[in-house]
């Protein structure tokens, strides 16, 4: 990272976009929550959202990027808006991982791969390819995504870093 370079921390249900060529975009600490990652090669625009639950569910904070039926739509019609057109979209996530267990329980630990399937699924819904996944496992993840070409680096603990 250059001193020039900005990061911009993406909590937990929070979504944001940057179309500088100095932002770099992050989710730390991904356990069950799933990064979504969207990027524009053509204006450079990117946007991530850091996705906490699958779904919504009637629950009153309709708008919150937390749950993936709300988040994915929202972030691609936030891109759309940058001037973005949704065919040139190039989408990664990140994260999803079974961060706990119990015997007899296992319904209620697979949150992640709840996330990772719900969040799948509203982009195929959308009609975009996913051009790349890390997901799953049983450690936690930090996700950057970088200002140069839309490179999505992915830290996951006790191992290399990554790029998808």
């Amino acid at each position: 990272m250059t001193d020039a370079e900005e990061t911009i921390v993406i909590g937990m249900g929070e979504m944001s976009v940057a179309r500088g060529d100095t932002t770099v975009l992050v989710c730390m600490g991904l356990g069950s929550c799933v990064a979504l990652c969207v990027y524009d090669p053509v204006s450079r625009a990117r946007g991530m959202a850091h996705i906490v639950l699958p779904q919504r569910n009637g629950r009153e904070d309709e708008c919150s990027a937390k749950y993936a039926d709300v988040a994915v739509p929202l972030l691609l019609r936030e891109m759309h808006r940058s001037g973005t057109p949704l065919s040139r979209l190039v989408v990664k996530i990140a994260g999803g991982s079974k961060m706990s267990s119990a015997a007899g329980l296992n319904g209620i630990f697979q949150i992640g791969e709840r996330n990772v399937a719900a969040v799948r699924e509203a982009i195929a819904g959308a009609g975009i390819a996913l051009a790349a996944a890390d997901t799953g496992g049983h450690r936690g993840r930090t996700v950057r995504m970088h200002p140069d070409l839309g490179r999505v680096v992915v830290t996951t603990l006790g191992q290399e870093s990554k790029e998808l």
